[in-house]
């Protein structure tokens, strides 16, 4: 009976449907850990296929593909070196499961398939996958690993199964998405099963971006007095070393890397870096295509850009009306050289007269309204699509959740585009991120130290810019009270009442709750963007367009 043992932790940045090139990064991951003496390698949920893998699991020839792969990968484990523990969608008796597969000594030395699949917010896990049984743990070189996969250890039942069948170690493999807060909520849990046990555990999460959704690693170890023995670092991929010994109380890990913790702002521009990086490069966007304003959206969302892929893939338009401020001209010029971005301008205005004169003689007997507010952000969106067309693009829409929520944007106006940074970013986060991102540069990001645009641009008020004087008070609330009131309806699902007893205007609070309900066509129809919240619109909250119930919220 072995009385040490050394496991290595892969954080890895995986890719769905990208079969060979997960496996090449496992095989490069377990190189790295042979080099270093590792007995096994573990890696987080999904790697061989991607997560989420959505509807794609299902097709016959990607299960075959997966296989194939997976056997191939087993085969490397005969070489004597580390064994492999991977999460991989896997075929048992007619049934699909999300498993877990030990490789060792050339074969699959063992499967383990989830019990616990979730089915809200972003999961429909039950759409793809069978619920597997509750097993034992995992014979492994001397000691018995007691496997669960993501959902499973938040549910007591498992960790309960594999405790009362002598597991000694439990290890967790994770495709946890990033919201604010979650990692307290992981590390609750852990030490939720690790108290029922006093078994140490091994919590392994993927890294990445993934559409709307961005993993951000913060892989832990916990020891059976709960103490924290290892933190991954968030947002990058790592594989670190654990030494392992045992004790007359059990296995205990020796202490290693503990990434410091990180500020919520800090996490949340690192998750948007993250995600439009991922969503450009793993899509093979050559580049990225921001309409400027002048304005503090866009702004952020191009010093985003700029931070993910650098500022010579970034491009950007000024698009300017008869409305547009000389102030909103020059904060886009100063913006775009602080940014080291290239910046052209197209006047809009032949295209404004070329309308009023198409549409003239349907006009004629009606006043001017948001119909022509709307003409010109529909130009600006059409002149974004056709730069995109020709040199393949991608268009970053501004828009946040602030505006989304109350259907302040243009369908095929500035509402275009193939992703949308700041789609579940609150305006008031909007503002924080922009001084926050002004004052540092955080680790990982390819834009410049320093102001990255104008103080201004943050501190004078909001506006479309699409008639005289027009700023985005005169049709909304202060943005501190919108945001209030909306985060309650949204991600508290608070009723009017109990939001007006905590002291906002009756008044306000029934026009935004119409607003929030009669947006919904719209936000079906935006572009995805990276989840940052406990309630993203699209998966995580499914609202019917038609809805005819007009009772309390």
């Amino acid at each position: 009976m072995s009385n040490d043992i050394k496991i290595a932790i892969a954080q890895i940045n995986t890719s769905v449907g990208s079969i060979k090139s997960n496996i090449d990064k496992i095989v490069a991951a377990r190189a790295k850990a042979a080099l270093a003496n590792a007995d096994l390698v573990i890696f987080g949920e999904l790697t061989v296929a991607g997560y989420p893998p959505e509807d794609l699991v299902l097709k016959p020839a990607f299960q075959h593909a997966v296989e194939v792969a997976v056997a191939g990968l087993a085969e490397k484990t005969a070489d004597g070196g580390p064994a492999l523990l991977i999460g991989s969608p896997w075929c048992l008796e007619g049934h699909l499961y999300n498993a877990a597969l030990l490789l060792d000594r050339g074969m699959i030395s063992a499967v383990r398939t989830k019990n616990q699949l979730p089915n809200y917010g972003v999961f429909d896990e039950k759409r793809v996958f069978t619920k597997g049984p509750l097993a034992g743990p995992i014979a492994f070189r001397g000691l018995r690993l007691g496997v669960m996969i993501c959902e499973d250890m938040w549910c007591g039942d498992v960790a309960e199964c594999l405790d009362e069948s002598g597991a000694e170690i439990f290890v967790v493999i994770n495709g946890s998405p990033f919201e604010t807060d979650k990692q307290d909520d992981r590390l609750n849990y852990a030490i939720a099963r690790v108290t029922e046990s006093n078994l140490p555990l091994i919590y392994v999460n993927l890294v990445g971006g993934q559409d709307e959704l961005v993993f951000d690693g913060s892989s832990f170890v916990l020891n059976p007095d709960r103490s924290l023995s290892l933190k991954a670092l968030a947002f990058e991929e790592e594989l670190l070393m654990t030494q392992w010994r045992r004790s007359p109380d059990g296995w205990i890990c020796d202490t290693g890397q503990i990434a410091d913790e990180m500020e919520t702002l800090d996490s949340v521009y690192r998750a948007l870096v993250l995600g439009v990086r991922d969503y450009v490069n793993k899509n093979e966007f050559p580049g990225i295509l921001i309409g400027l304003s002048g304005g503090i959206d866009s702004a952020l969302t191009t010093a985003i850009a700029v931070d993910a892929v650098g500022s010579e893939r970034v491009h950007c338009v000024m698009m300017p009306s008869p409305y547009t401020s000389q102030a909103s001209l020059y904060d886009a010029s100063e913006c775009c050289r602080l940014l080291n971005v290239k910046l052209e301008s197209i006047d809009i205005r032949p295209a404004m007269i070329a309308f009023e004169k198409m549409l003239g003689s349907y006009f004629k007997d009606q006043a001017v309204d948001v119909t022509e507010e709307n003409i010109q952000a529909r130009i600006r969106g059409m002149l974004l699509m056709a730069l995109s067309n020709k040199f393949r693009y991608m268009v970053l829409s501004t828009g946040n959740k602030s505006e989304m929520s109350v259907g302040y944007a243009t369908l095929y106006g500035d509402m275009c585009g193939g992703y949308a940074a700041l789609k579940d970013v609150y305006k008031s986060t909007v503002f924080e991120l922009s001084l926050q991102r002004n004052k540092k540069r955080p680790p990982g990001c390819l834009g410049p130290d320093g102001n990255v645009f104008p103080h201004r641009i943050i501190t004078k008020p909001p506006s479309a810019e699409l008639k005289p004087d027009q700023i985005d008070q005169d049709t909304l609330p202060p943005y501190e009270v919108l945001d209030e009131i909306l985060y309650r309806m949204i991600e508290q699902d608070m009723v009017k009442d109990d939001i007006v007893t905590e002291g906002f205007d009756s008044a306000i609070v029934e026009r935004i709750w119409h607003m929030l309900n009669g947006a919904e066509y719209k936000r079906r129809q935006a572009p995805p963007g990276v989840k940052t919240t406990r309630r993203a619109f699209g998966r995580d909250r499914r609202y019917p367009i038609i809805n005819g119930f007009k009772g309390e919220m």
